[in-house]
Parts: structure tokens; sequence; C-alpha cells
């Protein structure tokens, strides 16, 4: 083979596995973090525009399914909000298993100061909510608590370099110790009155999927149709049906079912089989003993993917381009004509929220790594410095997500969710501000005073 012809295979090859436009604009956090936030803009405007009235009898209007006498409807907001939200929480618990198979979580020494930090940013804004918020509004304390990871990770893309690598997996790890704290704090503290007959029905469900991962089946569809079970089982139970993605995730297998060591001598023979009955003068079409061979090739190259994997491949786009959004705009819908804006802000719910994520989310995670550093428990990352730890802890009280998804559940009265929302998205705006703000300022003040110490080296030099 000449070195023209290699090359030019290469180019061949590299022009089939790069990234369509499409895939990078999918597959960049920004952009979907910038989405989401459209979404919620457009519901503000929506929501205090004409369009309200008929928008909101959309989100009112009943959906569902039904087998004979045996039917499931709901409005379609509670079907974003229970049904479509699992498949983000599917997403969630994807992301948890694979910290503790092969990311951070899976060195519990190294992970605990980012995760005891999480522990601080909960307990701190609960505190303050709870200081402001006597019963009987005392039941919303779990709102300010969360960080949403996709949100915030968007918002820190913005910093370019000014943020280190390591940083973003301190607050990754950080992100997914908060996460499975709130799903701990929802499933505990947000549920209905339990059906114990549903639940046993769930119970049944878990031990078919634990069965499933017990008896290494490998394809995903088994586990698609016990999952969609058990959030039909969980829904009736009184447990948040939200959690069956979380507890979905969990049971897909983290492995493949293809022996690597076999993999290179049969992958050679199904090529070298392909190539000698290809005819490439003939339409592919009619050569079906080769198009059978290539069918083959695939199929075995598909399931190296684990089944983990498969799955966050399948719902990461519908979840940040779809679910999130949708969610973003159905519960965004703050109607401010006639409102006193100035009322949200003496109200004690919105002062408890908004107070217990800006103030008390960065002095809960900032406070518990000062500690940690500073009695020996752990050190710092490399490349991570306090200032970097500071910019955390504020990027930590964006918490849009599940802050909003709790505000709904913690309340019954329109007006206490109006205010716990309110205060969800101006706290959320105000932490991404002053985040960047201080990044900013802080990496530029430290610069300046660099170059006035070199600059003061030089001339005594």
């Amino acid at each position: 083979m000449t070195k023209q012809t290699s090359i030019q295979k290469s180019s061949i090859v590299e022009r089939l596995i790069a990234k369509s436009t499409l895939e990078h604009i999918t597959s960049n956090g920004t952009i979907a973090a910038g989405v989401m936030v459209c979404s919620a803009l457009l519901a503000l405007i929506v929501a205090n525009s004409a369009l309200f009235e008929p928008v909101h009898k959309v989100f009112a209007m009943h959906i569902g399914i039904s087998f004979g006498t045996i039917g499931l409807f709901m409005p379609l907001e509670t079907f974003i909000n229970d049904f479509l939200m699992s498949i983000f929480f599917l997403l969630v618990g994807i992301e948890l298993k694979y910290e503790m198979v092969v990311g951070e979580l899976r060195r519990p020494r190294q992970a605990m100061l980012p995760m005891l930090a999480a522990v601080g940013g909960v307990c701190a804004p609960a505190l303050i909510y709870t200081l402001l918020n006597p019963a009987p509004t005392a039941h919303g304390w779990a709102i300010p608590i969360a960080t949403d990871i996709a949100f915030a990770l968007g918002i820190m893309s913005l910093l370019g370099k000014r943020i280190a690598a390591e940083t973003k997996v301190f607050f990754s790890t950080l992100a997914i110790a908060d996460d499975l704290l709130a799903i701990v704090v929802l499933a505990l503290f947000y549920g209905q009155s339990l059906n114990i007959s549903w639940c046993a029905a769930t119970l049944i469900v878990i031990v078919l999927l634990a069965a499933c991962a017990r008896g290494r089946i490998y394809s995903s569809k088994p586990y698609l149709i016990l999952g969609v079970a058990l959030w039909f089982c969980m829904f009736n139970s009184g447990i948040h049906p939200t959690l069956s993605g979380v507890i979905l995730a969990f049971f897909l297998p983290a492995k493949s079912d293809i022996h690597f060591s076999h993999l290179h001598m049969w992958l050679s023979g199904q090529v070298d089989k392909l190539e000698g009955t290809l005819i490439s003068d003939e339409h592919i079409l009619g050569q079906h003993e080769a198009t059978a061979t290539a069918k083959r090739i695939e199929h075995v190259v598909h399931r190296i993917t684990p089944p983990l994997q498969r799955m966050e491949h399948y719902i990461s786009v519908a979840v940040n381009f779809v679910i999130l959004p949708l969610f973003a705009f159905s519960n965004a819908q703050l109607r401010l004509v006639d409102v006193n804006v100035l009322e949200f802000a003496r109200d004690s719910v919105s002062q408890g929220v908004f107070l217990g994520a800006v103030i008390g989310k960065p002095l809960g995670i900032i406070l518990v790594t000062f500690i940690l550093v500073k009695i020996g428990f752990a050190k710092l990352p490399n490349h991570v410095d306090w200032v970097q730890i500071i910019g955390v802890g504020i990027m930590g009280a964006l918490g849009f997500t599940m802050s909003i998804l709790i505000s709904g559940l913690a309340f019954s009265s329109e007006k206490e969710i109006l205010a716990a929302k309110f205060a969800v998205l101006v706290g959320s705006f105000t932490a991404s501000i002053l985040g960047i703000l201080f990044i900013r300022i802080a990496q530029s003040t430290r610069a300046k005073a660099y170059r006035k110490r070199v600059a003061q080296k030089l001339s005594t030099n």
C-alpha cells in the first residue's frame, strides 16, 4: 500500500467518525444549559402575557392511556413532572453509577472531601430556611439544598480556562453527592401516604430487576419494560415516581457480555469474509451475503458498549434538549401581573429559599472544605486553590431543576409555590452572576499582583 493511498484511507475514516454539527451542538453542556435558561425566560414572558390562559389550559389538559377498564390519566403538567422527569433521574442515576464504577466515587478516600462538602452544602441552607420559616411553612426546608449539575457546569464552562479541569471534577463529585442526598430527602420527606399493596408490587419489580442484573441479561429492553412497570407501581404507591429512574439506573449492567480476548480474532475473520464477498461494482442492496456479514459485525460491535452506557446515549439528548427545557417552561410560569414583587421579597418562604441557597450553600461547602483541609483530613486537589473553592461554593447555589420540583411538592398553596419558585429563579440568576464575577475579579486581581511583583523584581535587579 502506497503512502498516498494510506493517507486517503485515513482521511476517509476520519470523515466517517467525525462528529456532525448536530452532534457537536447536542454534546455541548453550555448550549444545553442555555436552552434550559431560555425556556425558563420564555415561560416568564408567556406567563405575563395574553398567552397565559391558553398555555395554562394546555398544561391542565388530561392525557393518558387505557386498556379496557384499566387506564391511567393525568394532567400534562403531572406527566412532565412525574414521568418525563423520571427519565431525567435515570440519567442522574447513570452518572452516579458511572462515578461509583470508574469515576471519583470509586475511591472513597479521594472523594470524601467534595462529598462531605456536599453534606455541608445541604445542612447550611436547610438550617437557614428553617430559622426563617417555623411552622407551617417549614416543610419547604429542602428547596434550597439542591445543586443543578448541568446548569452549574454550563455556567462554569463560560469561564473557560479560568476554571481548572480538577475544579470541575471536584464540583462534579460534589454535585453528584448533592443529587444523591436530594434524592434521599425526596424519598423520605416528600412522598404521599403509602399504599401497601402498590409498595409490595414495587418491591416485586425491583426483585425482577435484580434478577435480570444477576442473570447477566445485557439487552436494554427487559430493563426498560420493568422500568416502566416500576414507575407505574411507584406512582400508585405514594413514593415519588421520579425515583424509579434512579433505581433502574443502578440495575443496568455496567459491563459488556463480549469476551474481548476472542473479539480481535472473530472480527478479523468477519472482515476477511466481508472483503471476500463484497463486490465493488454491484449495488449493495443486491449483495445479501455481504450485508448479512456486516449486520453480524454491527450487532457484536454494538454489544461491546455496556447497557448503562447505551442507555445514557439513548436518553441524554432528549433529557437535555427536550425534557429539561419542557420542565423549565412548565414550572417557571410565574405570573407577576397584578402582583407586588416586593411582597415576594418580604415573604418568609422567598427569603428562606433565596438566603438558604445564595448564602447557606456557599457557606456550608466552603466551611466544611476549609475545616477538613485545616485538620489534615484531606488536601485540595492539584491546581485547585481557595479562589476556585469559593467559586464552587457560589455555583453550588444553582439549584434550578430539583429546587423547582421540590417547591411543587412542599406546598399546596399557590402563593407559597410561586414565592418559592420566584426565589429559586432569582437565587440561581444571582449565584450565576456572583460566581462569574468573583472568579473573574479574583483571578484578574491575582494576575495584576503577580505582574507587579515581577516588575518590582526586575527593577530591583
